[in-house]
């Protein structure tokens, strides 16, 4: 689906040292930084003991007008998340995990969610970044009134439009 805004932002993703016969490490994404080069692919940028910080890639956070009640229910929470979505990575030279995915949507974060395979948290959202977001929500966002569903009549004609069961005073067949 075609973007109706974008903005590039640098993800940084942490490695921190677990005690785990199965793993090594943890992954996690811990923040995003606007104004990052294009260009990078993990880029160490900070060290501690037992943890390690590196620039892994910059990748697009994508706004649609469908999604503004989203982003309206995002930046009403007292710290406004964009959702990084990290996959394992798919060759042997290639880093553990791959961010592949921003959104500051948190619908569409909970369906990537569910899926199992991919790591999706949110990290504190840039102020620079929120205003901008609050900007195109007051540009796009519609309101649409709840409408609720009308329950319709059943009707089988081909058995009989009587209810079988013990509601319906029928016999069960």
């Amino acid at each position: 689906m075609q973007a109706d805004a974008e903005v590039y932002l640098g993800v940084v993703v942490e490695r921190r040292e677990i005690d785990n016969p199965w793993e090594d490490y943890i992954w996690r994404p811990v923040m995003v930084m606007p104004g990052a080069p294009m260009d990078v692919a993990w880029k160490d940028i900070h060290e501690g003991e037992g943890w390690k910080h590196f620039l892994a890639r910059t990748l697009p956070l994508e706004l649609h007008k469908s999604d503004t009640e989203g982003y309206r229910e995002n930046l009403g929470q007292p710290v406004p998340l964009v959702f990084v979505a990290l996959r394992p990575g798919e060759e042997v030279e290639e880093e553990e995990v791959e961010p592949f995915l921003l959104t500051a949507c948190p619908h569409e974060a909970s369906g990537y969610m569910e899926s199992g395979d991919v790591i999706v948290e949110g990290v504190e959202m840039p102020p620079s970044v929120a205003a901008w977001l609050v900007e195109f929500v007051e540009q796009h966002h519609v309101d649409e009134p709840f409408r609720k569903r009308k329950n319709k009549r059943h009707e089988d004609r081909d058995q009989g439009s009587r209810p079988r069961g013990r509601f319906g005073g029928g016999v069960p067949s």
